[in-house]
């Protein structure tokens, strides 16, 4: 049997038996394949209070391995570890569940609501697949502290941004009807997306507000009453670019086309979220009795700061 030559730690040639080498691989081999296996039972076994949550244990627990994987962690663990260890993010996932969701909520509104026509089934719809409501799912179920992120992800706040969650929620769906079909899904979609926030964005919808559109729901009460539309003006804006803050306040356009007394003041880390601010303001302040309109002319008391 012939030798093998390894170069040393100092860069120095040296003559290593092959059997002592194929030996040391093998033990290298092993740790790697024990490493592998014990992060693997770990991550199993943290798994089974989200099992719990979402009402279904998976046949094939890669599959929400894979779902909580945020492509930060894949990219790092192939930089680190290699192709031979790669492995796969939650995109292809999180493009199944987007479908799967709209499909199961679009079946269940179609059978609970026969009276509803199109435009209504696809408002409530909307508000219910939204990223802001599917994140708050994703909360409820405590689905953020699953999320398998880079090392230098966990420390940037990525576990707790909705986007993030929302798009992980998603990619569960994915793998929930990967591994059983469609039926775990509709039983998660009628215990945690749907309930209380199809129920209110029933009344919503029957009450004629624009589910959640705050500036639609003040104009189509200002038209209701025949006072006017609103008109909205940046007031200032502070903070760094990347942390901006704006203050947007909402007026009542006067008859000559001139904005008239203030109606409230919203802030946001946008315009236009400023703006749904001010007119959700606006409109508690008008349900309030806060603000008395005229039917020409809107003669309201001073927004508070």
């Amino acid at each position: 049997m012939s030798d093998c030559v390894q170069p040393s730690a100092g860069g120095k040639v040296s003559i290593v038996p092959r059997g002592h080498a194929a030996s040391e691989n093998v033990r290298v081999t092993e740790r790697v394949l024990i490493k592998d296996r014990k992060r693997t039972e770990l991550v199993q076994a943290d798994l089974k209070s989200l099992e719990r949550e979402l009402g279904h244990t998976f046949a094939d627990a890669d599959l929400l391995v894979c779902a909580l994987t945020h492509r930060s962690l894949a990219h790092e663990i192939a930089q680190t570890e290699g192709s031979e260890n790669a492995v796969s993010d939650n995109e292809r996932l999180e493009f199944l569940g987007d479908a799967v969701l709209n499909l199961v909520v679009a079946e269940s509104l179609f059978a609970l609501h026969p009276e509803w026509r199109e435009g209504a089934l696809t408002r409530v719809r909307s508000g219910l697949v939204s990223r802001q409501h599917m994140a708050q799912v994703a909360e409820a179920i405590g689905l953020s502290k699953h999320l398998r992120l880079s090392r230098g992800e966990e420390h940037s706040g990525l576990r707790h941004r909705s986007t993030v969650l929302s798009n992980t929620m998603e990619a569960v769906m994915g793998a929930l009807f990967l591994d059983a079909g469609l039926d775990p899904v509709r039983m998660f979609v009628r215990q945690q997306v749907m309930g209380e926030a199809a129920d209110r964005l029933a009344v919503e919808l029957r009450s004629g507000d624009a589910l959640g559109n705050y500036k639609s729901a003040l104009q189509e009460s200002l038209q209701a009453k025949r006072v006017g539309a609103p008109v909205y003006r940046l007031k200032s804006e502070s903070g760094p670019d990347h942390h901006k803050r704006f203050l947007v306040e909402v007026r009542l356009k006067s008859e000559s086309g001139k904005p008239g007394e203030p109606l409230a003041r919203g802030m946001g880390r946008t315009k236009k979220l400023a703006e749904q601010d001010a007119a959700r303001r606006a409109l508690e302040r008008l349900a309030g009795g806060k603000v008395v309109l005229a039917t020409h002319a809107a003669k309201q008391e001073q927004p508070e700061e």
